[in-house]
């Protein structure tokens, strides 16, 4: 059995961990995303693959109302993240409940976004400290445990200027752990590291598969959206147009225009 299919079966029982339902976005007259519809299980990882331009940044930041979106519904382990509904009205949550639930949203970027001014060790602290108000000796040392998973605990008291684009890659991915999120989005992680380095962040995100964690990832690595992945989509124009297994949408795809885009980019 493939690492992509471990978690599947059990999985397939349980309430997804994200529910979108017909989620559109508009940036003024240009239709961003046009009705997208997709169910992710807990303890997998999905893909969202596709040519730039097609949605799919857009749709990963929908999901933790990073932006928001004009219609449709998202519900992140049977909760909306920022609004509620009564009927078809929509109202939005206090400020202090969307924080609490965002929290368990992890979030990885494709640029880093490591503050500067702080160690390895102060980035990976701060968030746990002062959004979820936990003990400081406590999160320090739940912090040197994740630089061991990911392979820099020797870097703790490091600066993020100072260590290659792979080694920040992987203090933002024990960052976005230290919330001890049900669930993290990668917006294309590896898309501006260099090749050397794209392989050291791949192996962390491999085991965080191998543990259960449920994913989301943007991005154009095929053979690990092969390897790791449960359910692949192909994005374009806003719209998913072919979802399934990996076997399925990278091996055997149906439709033309995924054929078209797999072509060039294997």
């Amino acid at each position: 059995m493939t690492l992509a299919n471990q978690n599947s079966a059990a999985a397939a029982t349980e309430r997804p961990m994200v529910q979108a339902v017909e989620v559109r976005k508009a940036f003024g007259g240009n239709q961003v995303l046009r009705g997208i519809t997709m169910n992710v299980q807990p303890g997998t990882v999905t893909a969202l693959i596709g040519p730039s331009g097609s949605g799919k940044s857009t749709f990963l930041r929908c999901i933790n109302d990073l932006e928001t979106f004009d219609s449709g519904d998202i519900l992140v382990n049977g909760e909306r993240v920022a609004y509620r509904r009564e009927g078809t009205k929509a109202y939005e949550l206090k400020p202090r409940i969307v924080a609490k639930r965002r929290a368990k949203i992890g979030m990885v970027f494709q640029g880093f976004n490591l503050f500067g001014h702080l160690t390895v060790l102060e980035n990976i602290v701060i968030a746990p400290v002062q959004v979820l108000k936990q003990d400081k000796k406590i999160v320090e040392a739940r912090a040197m445990e994740l630089l061991r998973k990911v392979g820099l605990a020797d870097k703790s008291g490091a600066y993020p200027d100072s260590l290659s684009g792979g080694q920040q890659q992987r203090v933002a991915i024990a960052r976005a752990l230290a919330m001890e999120p049900d669930l993290i989005l990668f917006d294309e992680p590896t898309s501006a590291l260099d090749p050397e380095t794209v392989g050291e962040v791949l192996e962390v995100m491999r085991t965080l598969a191998r543990e259960g964690m449920t994913m989301i990832v943007v991005t154009h690595e095929i053979g690990f959206a092969r390897e790791v992945c449960d359910q692949v989509a192909f994005l374009e124009d806003g719209v998913i147009q072919e979802m399934g297994p990996p076997e399925q949408v990278l091996d055997n795809p149906t439709h033309e225009r995924t054929q078209r885009f797999l072509s060039r980019v294997i």
